[in-house]
């Protein structure tokens, strides 16, 4: 029996709480940083946000996950995703082009291939010697009968994010951490509790 998503989200905060200013600095710093490269003319920045997108994932994955587990989550993770850079970038790449060719068929196809994709980071970041198509495959697994549930728990996100429109962007470095703590949780909580049984003979 998993948690319900409002318990997931009240947990995220409690997890945050006493420590929001470290977790608001670090995805202030990624989402600078990326900013700084999508600026880049002549579409280079295009090509470095596909070259440091995997990495950077997998660090606030890894970040995200030290707050939901109650260990000590430190800057320096967000960056430890380079670490890994091959394993990360080829996971980056393979999600984004099966979306990508998801979304030529119909929007719906394309929203439901990334939510099947979701846990590929936090299956990397507990098993560092799985490769990144394999990832993608457990997390496809891993998603089955989940796929509403998480889309359920963006939606609560939704009402959110058009609050921190209204703060001129101001309200998202509460917003991001928020997201990608109880993203944390919400991976906890699913991955010992499959909610399809896949028969092997």
């Amino acid at each position: 029996m998993t948690t319900k998503n409002s318990e997931l989200m009240k947990t995220a905060r409690e997890s945050l709480k006493g420590n929001w200013g470290l977790a608001i600095g670090a995805f202030f710093v990624v989402y600078l940083i990326e900013g700084a490269i999508q600026s880049i003319p002549k579409g280079g920045g295009g090509i470095l946000i596909l070259l440091i997108g995997g990495p950077f994932m997998l660090g606030t994955t890894m970040f995200s996950l030290s707050y939901s587990r109650h260990q000590e989550p430190r800057f320096e993770q967000i960056f430890e995703g380079f670490r890994d850079f091959a394993r990360a970038l080829i996971a980056y790449l393979l999600i984004v082009l099966y979306v990508f060719l998801w979304m030529l068929l119909l929007i719906v196809p394309g929203i439901i291939a990334a939510l099947s994709y979701s846990m590929t980071f936090f299956i990397m970041v507990d098993d560092s010697s799985i490769k990144a198509a394999d990832a993608i495959d457990k997390s496809k697994q891993m998603m089955n009968g989940y796929k509403w549930k998480l889309f359920e728990l963006y939606l609560r996100f939704f009402g959110w994010a058009l609050v921190c429109i209204l703060t001129l962007g101001i309200g998202f470095l509460w917003l991001i951490p928020y997201m990608y703590v109880s993203l944390a949780h919400f991976y906890d909580d699913i991955k010992d509790n499959p909610a399809v049984t896949i028969k092997t003979v």
